[in-house]
């Protein structure tokens, strides 16, 4: 498809199911649309061979973790920065990876275990990148909404109706070290077969059914529907900061959530305390977009914006400049042997620290 391809109506109905019922079976797809499972089936496989529109799914519970979530603003020296990008796509814990516009030239989103695998990833992996001058990070001390979330939205009650689904009542558990090659395989694409599942791990389909039963009733995975920003109809996204009174945050961040355009929002734990990001029509309604919102919000000031110029990496998955799908990077933790060896020698440093008057440092 060229890049000014667009979605017809069927494909956004079509999208907009796949966002509700990630892993719902093309006949109950087919019957959203109004047409046949085959059909459904068809033009899905036409819209991912396209990289218009493609699935994942990511870990939101993993046993024994509780992840932090941050902003890492990324400045470039000049003539780098598509390759320091290039480089950053590949780390599995880089969940973003967006060229903007303004006082940054790219905006990572991480996800680490802690805060002192975050200070050893900054200062040990991006420190050791040759083309990076500068790095501010910030971490989200709340996310109160994310992409997965958002939606076409073209269903109507019936039809949503027919793609709703009890959940589990068994008591579920998070994901496991065990379960890392089945998440990396949902990863590529979450509609993906129990059997081609199970031949792909190893596992028996009962155990590849029983392990994504266990996590959804524990809520431990994320599916995500996505489709390029360019067919969407909403081409343009712009990340919004802004201060509120330390009162007002969690409120005005719960409303900015719920806010049609709202793709992210989170609160900050800088001065800046929320960030959001919004999808817009189109480049000239930003700033009728944010002269709304302060009408609407007048605790919040906003204190700077950018706007995404290219979405080098989305929820894991590399797109073009247009914003289509190339491939995917298995999401999971961080493990750099570099900076590993790299902090234990800075540990023996601190440990020992300098000579003073010939004794020895201690």
């Amino acid at each position: 498809m060229q890049g000014n391809a667009t979605l017809d109506e069927v494909d956004h109905l079509l999208v907009t199911a796949l966002q509700h019922a990630p892993r719902a079976d093309w006949r109950r797809i087919g019957a959203v649309l109004g047409v046949d499972a085959s059909t459904a089936a068809r033009r899905w496989a036409r819209l991912t061979a396209a990289g218009l529109a493609w699935q994942t799914c990511v870990p939101l519970a993993v046993e024994g973790v509780t992840p932090v979530v941050a902003f890492v603003e990324v400045d470039c020296v000049a003539g780098r920065l598509h390759e320091v990008a290039a480089e950053l796509v590949e780390d599995p814990h880089v969940f973003n990876v967006e060229h903007v516009t303004g006082g940054r030239d790219l905006l990572l989103t991480v996800v680490l275990r802690d805060q002192a695998e975050l200070a050893r990833y900054v200062g040990f992996r991006l420190g050791r990148i040759a083309g990076i001058a500068a790095t501010r990070t910030q971490i989200a001390t709340a996310l109160h909404t994310e992409g997965s979330r958002w939606r076409l939205e073209r269903l109507d009650d019936r039809q949503r109706g027919l793609l709703a689904r009890e959940r589990p009542r068994e008591r579920g558990r998070a994901v496991t070290e065990d379960d890392r090659e089945l998440l990396r395989l949902l990863g590529e694409d979450c509609r993906t077969p129990v059997a081609e599942l199970a031949a792909r791990t190893g596992l028996s389909p009962t155990t590849v059914r029983r392990r994504l039963a266990r996590m959804d009733a524990a809520g431990a995975l994320l599916y995500r529907c996505e489709v390029a920003r360019f067919a969407s109809g909403w081409p343009v996204a712009v990340y919004l900061w802004g201060t509120a009174p330390p009162g007002d945050v969690s409120r005005i961040a719960a409303l900015l959530a719920g806010l049609r355009e709202t793709r992210m929002c989170a609160s900050l734990s800088g001065s800046d305390n929320v960030v959001f990001t919004v999808w817009l029509r189109s480049v000239d309604r930003a700033q009728a977009f944010e002269t709304a919102l302060v009408r609407r919000f007048p605790q919040l000031t906003v204190t700077d914006r950018a706007v995404t110029l290219w979405p080098m990496k989305l929820a894991g998955h590399v797109l073009d400049p247009q914003g289509r799908h190339l491939r995917s990077v298995p999401f999971w933790a961080w493990d750099d042997a570099a900076s590993q060896a790299e902090l234990g020698a800075l540990l023996g440093r601190l440990r020992t620290g300098p000579a003073r008057d010939g004794a020895p440092g201690r």
